[in-house]
């Protein structure tokens, strides 16, 4: 049985204009094909290019050179059906936590006799029933997270996006982070782009692992096929085998 694309990168390439003459490479000749109710994960260190890799398929930015496609159509611009998580937390401080989660709904357009319900169901699901009334101030690093995270999912896009969204969160907070994020993904099964710089975090989420140079322009370097039972012990050695695998194909450490 073939696996559905969700989305398509083809021959992207990126190049930023600075002082406005220079011409800064981000990307080079980027293919890319990613399955209907996949997790992927983009591994790389920083300033390879990953990010911008996110920000074209969520249509913040546009390819230089190829293009992105979602079910077959091309991304011209931002839209509903792309749910984007970042790397800081993104909630506005006067507004209460089910108050950021609506803004989502709003954006969206989504009729409001259904904007209740969804915020408590969305709530639920990240862990968050009780904190309804909550500010951001009033909030945990790891609890902020999960607010932009129930946003994302409300308008129930096609895709997740989600860039380095734990790098702000201490150890202990981003691995429970990162087994909240599979417990989600497993009762959602949604399409996940997920954007890391940390091999291990990459290892515990990832159904694949696409690796991208340590250098700029941003070229895709291999592709891995993450075959380990959920949810992922760290310790076990066939865990180990393909961390060791990655980290000496990259040359060098994530």
């Amino acid at each position: 049985m073939n696996k559905h694309v969700k989305i398509s990168a083809e021959n992207v390439s990126k190049e930023f204009i600075q002082k406005g003459t220079q011409r800064v490479p981000v990307l080079k000749d980027i293919s890319l094909q990613v399955f209907d109710q996949e997790l992927l994960v983009v591994l790389g260190p920083g300033q390879s290019g990953k990010t911008t890799l996110l920000r074209i398929i969520a249509g913040l930015e546009k390819p230089t050179q190829g293009r992105i496609t979602l079910d077959g159509e091309e991304i011209r611009g931002p839209g509903p059906d792309r749910g984007l998580v970042f790397q800081s937390y993104m909630l506005f401080p006067w507004k209460t936590v089910e108050a950021n989660v609506r803004l989502g709904l709003e954006m969206a357009q989504v009729p409001k006799e259904k904007h209740a319900e969804t915020v408590r169901h969305y709530l639920d699901l990240v862990g968050l029933n009780g904190f309804e009334k909550y500010y951001p101030h009033q909030l945990s690093g790891g609890m902020k997270q999960r607010v932009g995270i129930a946003r994302a999912f409300s308008t129930q896009p096609k895709v997740m996006l989600m860039d380095e969204p734990f790098g702000q969160l201490d150890a202990q907070t981003r691995l429970f982070m990162e087994r909240e994020t599979e417990r989600i993904w497993l009762s959602d099964k949604r399409t996940t782009i997920f954007i890391t710089n940390n091999i291990d975090e990459a290892l515990l989420l990832g159904d694949r692992i696409v690796t991208l140079e340590g250098k700029l322009p941003g070229r895709m370097k291999k592709s891995y096929e993450v075959n380990l039972p959920r949810p992922r012990d760290p310790m076990d050695m066939e865990f180990l085998k393909l961390r060791h695998t990655i980290t000496s194909e990259q040359e060098l450490t994530l």
